[in-house]
């Protein structure tokens, strides 16, 4: 069973942009109420597409380096790496049919 990584600003070069697969971040915080509503919907992409998919989860408040990096003004928002290059950033949370569209991932 795949779990969401947790990354931060240290190893986000490693797990990430390096990764040799497409990466959706979660940038996400403890006191953000859709943060919450969105974490059992990002847990579940993880754990069914962990081959088409490496999903790293990032707290804004802990790793505000690379939040800022990726300018990053609201959350949550999910941005999707592909080949260390930002492919997709969606902002807000999303009912899971509406995030796999997104992602364009097979429901």
């Amino acid at each position: 069973m795949s779990e969401p990584i947790e990354v931060t600003d240290e190893n986000f070069e490693e797990e990430v942009l390096e990764a040799d697969r497409p990466v959706l971040v979660d940038f996400w915080a403890s006191w953000c109420g859709p943060c919450k509503m969105l974490a059992p919907v990002i847990e579940e992409i993880a754990e069914n597409y962990e081959d088409e998919l490496k999903v790293c989860k990032l707290n804004v408040d802990d790793n505000q380096e690379t939040a800022s990096r990726f300018e990053v003004m609201s959350i949550p928002t999910m941005i999707v790496f592909n080949d260390g290059e930002v492919d997709n950033k969606l902002v807000g949370y999303m009912p899971k049919g509406k995030l796999l569209k997104e992602l364009e991932l097979a429901q």
